[in-house]
């Protein structure tokens, strides 16, 4: 049976920028080529063989673009306009284009915000930095994503329920996905992990049946 694999894309991106050189962090035609190298490389089984590819899940959210005020500066952002939004734009718009690949969108949380850095905020209460001293650099807009996390893991339900795969690749990171991992492994599917090469904590690998990272590691990182 096939090999699926889910994409959170989000963190994807943040490990991307880790691992590809710095030209290319905002280059979307070459993250798209790169994540699609690296989760192929997940079908080379050196017990079984090349494995057979289900589909690529791509997760992942339409960029902000609206426009708000920077509490400083006082000034309209829009983040329209932004090397971000552009990227991500772009982005899907070329997975959009690989075969088996489809992009599965949530969407962006009405309840957005500025939030003031977090090493601005240890320098504010350090007293090593004063309200007045902030610049329109020290403050980003904080908005969350939503329905990415159900989506990976209803597809994970469904996937291991209708015993369409045998084995499921999850690129993320955090411990979100446990339950769906715990329900797949109790279908008897496979569950590999591929956090890019970032650490996860230990009481994680008891909750995965492998851990394999396809992308260039790092550097310092072993």
């Amino acid at each position: 049976m096939p090999t699926a694999i889910l994409v959170d894309g989000g963190y994807f991106i943040k490990r991307f920028r880790k691992v590809a050189i710095p030209s290319h962090h905002y280059d979307p035609a070459v993250a798209a080529k790169d994540l699609f190298t690296w989760c192929l490389k997940h079908l080379d089984d050196k017990d079984t063989g090349r494995r057979e590819l289900y589909r690529i899940f791509f997760y992942d959210c339409a960029p902000l673009t609206k426009k708000a005020h920077n509490p400083v500066s006082k000034q309209a952002v829009d983040f329209s306009q932004t090397p971000e939004a552009n990227f991500r734009l772009q982005l899907h718009s070329e997975l959009r284009k690989r075969r088996k690949l489809p992009l599965r969108l949530g969407r962006l949380s009405d309840q957005a915000h500025w939030s003031i850095n977090p090493e601005v905020t240890r320098n504010l209460l350090a007293g090593k930095a004063t309200l007045a001293s902030l610049t329109p650099a020290d403050v980003h807009y904080e908005v969350r994503q939503k329905g990415v996390d159900m989506r990976i893991g209803l597809d994970i339900a469904s996937l291991a329920f209708k015993r369409q795969v045998d084995q499921i690749v999850l690129i993320a990171g955090d411990s979100d996905f446990v339950p769906a991992a715990k329900l797949a492994r109790r279908e008897g599917i496979d569950f590999i992990l591929d956090p890019m090469w970032h650490p996860i904590p230990e009481d994680l690998h008891e909750h995965i049946d492998g851990l394999r990272s396809t992308c260039p590691q790092p550097p310092g990182q072993v």
